[in-house]
């Protein structure tokens, strides 16, 4: 892991001007002050490459960080996705961070952390649609999605896991913003500069990205987590591209459900409505829209 300050523990990177499109981000003046980020923020760390921000950061939790550590990667070697599937791209192409949570010092009861992917997922596609100003939408539980053409495309995801012994949580966002079609590791996979973007200077879009998540998870918070209470359930389900979709559902055991995508029930769980009439609960697992359906 390297910093733009000179520390280097791992593979140094190519030069960080190496690429005029992909300039690195001023870690100094993120720094200057993390309250302007918004409240939450104790401290920002950029660093020029590492294997993976969330095994970091739930490394510094074990060891006591407070909550609202950041770290920020120039470039992730063993970047992670859900199902332990990997998360790669260029360096500097994208918005690859970690947050340090602790919901249980506000009091937030356990049960109401399922709900903790679900608004990240609210902060980052608020927060990209604002600064952007381009269009992302949420993929239950954890996709971004944008437009590329009259495709509905991958633009990130994300990754919460608990740390310290459960008595924390890692937020994990991947975005990626200037990413080109030869970069692309899918054919589905998107970016926002492919979908158009009018803004894809990555310091705009991670400062509004913390501010964002920053706002929502205090009130939040402030709520004990009643998704209700806050409006997250409501805002959720008005950025969820998934509600109302066909969709078909892979589950953990190599099993499937098949339905329409209806609600999303109190514990952030996927309502589906099978041919029968009959609604089936989804806490997790892989969602495919039918297209056609």
């Amino acid at each position: 892991m390297a910093s733009d300050r000179g520390h280097t523990l791992g593979v140094v990177t190519e030069s960080p001007w190496s690429d005029l499109d992909r300039p690195p981000l001023r870690a100094a003046q993120l720094n200057r002050d993390p309250g302007r980020l918004g409240a939450l923020w104790s401290s920002v760390d950029v660093v020029t490459e590492t294997g993976s921000t969330n095994v970091d950061l739930a490394e510094l939790a074990a060891k006591g960080a407070p909550e609202g550590t950041v770290l920020v990667a120039e470039v992730q070697s063993h970047g992670k996705g859900r199902l332990d599937r990997s998360w790669s791209a260029p360096a500097r192409s994208g918005i690859f961070l970690s947050a340090l949570l602790r919901p249980s010092d506000a009091g937030v009861p356990r049960d109401n952390w399922s709900w903790l992917p679900l608004l990240v997922g609210v902060a980052a596609s608020t927060a990209l649609s604002r600064a952007a100003e381009t269009r992302v939408r949420l993929k239950w539980p954890n996709d971004l999605l944008v437009s590329v053409g009259k495709e509905e495309r991958k633009l990130g995801g994300i990754l919460t896991e608990l740390a310290d012994n459960g008595r924390a949580v890692v937020a994990g966002v991947g975005v990626n913003v200037t990413l080109r079609e030869s970069e692309l590791p899918v054919p589905t996979a998107g970016s926002l500069a492919l979908a158009q973007a009018a803004v894809t200077d990555r310091e705009i879009l991670l400062r509004e990205l913390l501010r964002t998540l920053s706002e929502l998870y205090q009130e939040w918070c402030a709520d004990g987590g009643d998704p209700t209470a806050t409006r997250l359930r409501e805002a959720y389900l008005d950025q969820c591209a998934t509600i109302g979709k066909h969709v078909r559902v892979l589950l953990p055991g190599d099993t499937q459900v098949v339905g329409e995508a209806v609600d999303v029930d109190d514990l952030g769980r996927l309502v589906l409505r099978e041919p029968s009439g009959a609604e089936h609960a989804v806490s997790a697992g892989d969602v495919i829209h039918v297209r056609g359906a």
